[in-house]
């Protein structure tokens, strides 16, 4: 994203509007940080601009266009044909059989509007979670940028972009999961963003949930059903072609 200089009023009524705050005034002049932005198009889409400054070029650069699809939900990943940052699972019911009885379901959200995350940052927490028995989940956006599934490691010319958010998508044995939170604790101070932890595991008798008992006993607080999708999945079989 850019602003036209040759519109801009410098009314500065942008600036609030900039879901990472690489909307700045300098030298009498309202610009974005290139660097800090994370061409997310919040600015752009809110419409604010008296003057139309705001300048939407096409995202020839690759690394620009890595920050645009990790930041706007309304883009897809060309690696996954997923809109937004997760796999189809997360976002909608599981019917496709992906967590299975013995295991947890695991995304760890890192970034969001004012802090975003660079990517050096979710590899730290990456490889903290490659430690263990974990199936980093294959159709999501960070999974494709991986170089090494097995410790995490994100291809070095991505380590320093900047995104609005990222999830780290994952299975591991619930007997792994005690030990990976202790560890997320620890890396948590290592890292200058923000990231909360989604947890998936079946339900078992007395409708217990192993996941939600085992953190509480960690000491993490639980918000249950924070969030709820209703869209559809895709189903495991063709029941046409079973019946």
């Amino acid at each position: 994203m850019k602003i036209d200089q040759n519109k801009c009023i410098k009314c500065e009524t942008c600036i609030p509007y900039c879901s990472v705050g690489a909307i700045i005034k300098v030298d009498d002049a309202v610009k974005i940080d290139i660097d800090e932005c994370v061409e997310c198009n919040i600015c752009y889409h809110a419409n604010v601009c008296p003057t139309s400054a705001f300048i939407q070029d096409p995202l020839e650069d690759e690394l620009r266009e890595f920050r645009n699809t990790f930041s706007d939900p309304l883009k897809t990943h060309k690696s996954t044909n997923v809109l937004g940052r997760g796999t189809e699972e997360m976002k909608t019911n599981d019917v496709t059989g992906t967590f299975k009885p013995g295991y947890a379901g695991v995304g760890i959200e890192m970034g969001r509007p004012n802090t975003g995350t660079r990517f050096y940052e979710v590899e730290k927490v990456a490889r903290t979670c490659a430690k263990y028995d974990v199936e980093f989940a294959d159709c999501n956006p960070v999974t494709t940028v991986m170089k090494d599934k097995n410790t995490g490691a994100i291809t070095e010319k991505y380590l320093n972009e900047k995104t609005l958010s990222a999830i780290i998508e994952f299975t591991l044995p619930l007997d792994q999961l005690e030990n990976l939170l202790e560890d997320l604790k620890d890396v948590e101070k290592e890292i200058e963003t923000v990231f909360s932890i989604d947890l998936i595991s079946k339900v078992v008798e007395n409708n217990k949930i192993p996941a939600r008992d085992i953190v509480k006993e960690k000491g993490y607080e639980v918000y249950p059903n924070g969030k709820i999708n209703v869209g559809l999945g895709k189903p495991k079989y063709d029941f046409k072609e079973v019946n």
